[in-house]
């Protein structure tokens, strides 16, 4: 048997916040490359769309997750709050532990695959 299937989650609050893989991937990449350009690039995003979407998590919660750093000499840079690593890890913490929840049923629908199946964007391509 191959791989589970992959899963994702999306957290959507009360009041209308939406924590999903989008936002935890490009946590993930400021946290790695040091800069919202770079973590952005890294998932192909533009800095603007990267940039909008940093703001967003930041005023999402109580407290901000990203911390920047102006240029000058030392150049700028971003990185996570301890906030924001806190919101990530818990974040990878309910995947991890949804995949375990689900994986009996996960194994079961891999096993009930056509492998001659192609979707319809697979058999264009």
């Amino acid at each position: 048997m191959s791989d589970l299937p992959r899963t994702t989650i999306r957290v959507d609050l009360s009041n209308g916040i939406r924590l999903g893989p989008g936002k935890a991937q490009l946590l993930e990449l400021i946290a790695e490359h040091g800069s919202i350009r770079a973590g952005g690039a890294a998932i192909g995003m533009s800095y603007r769309r990267a940039w909008l979407l940093a703001d967003e998590i930041n005023r999402m919660f109580r407290e901000p997750s990203i911390s920047t750093r102006h240029g000058g000499k030392a150049g700028g840079g971003a990185g996570l709050t301890p906030f924001g690593e806190q919101l990530l890890a818990r974040y990878r913490h309910m995947e991890a532990e949804s995949l375990k929840a689900m994986k009996a049923d996960l194994e079961w629908l891999e096993g009930q695959t056509d492998a001659n199946f192609k979707p319809a964007a697979a058999a264009e391509e």
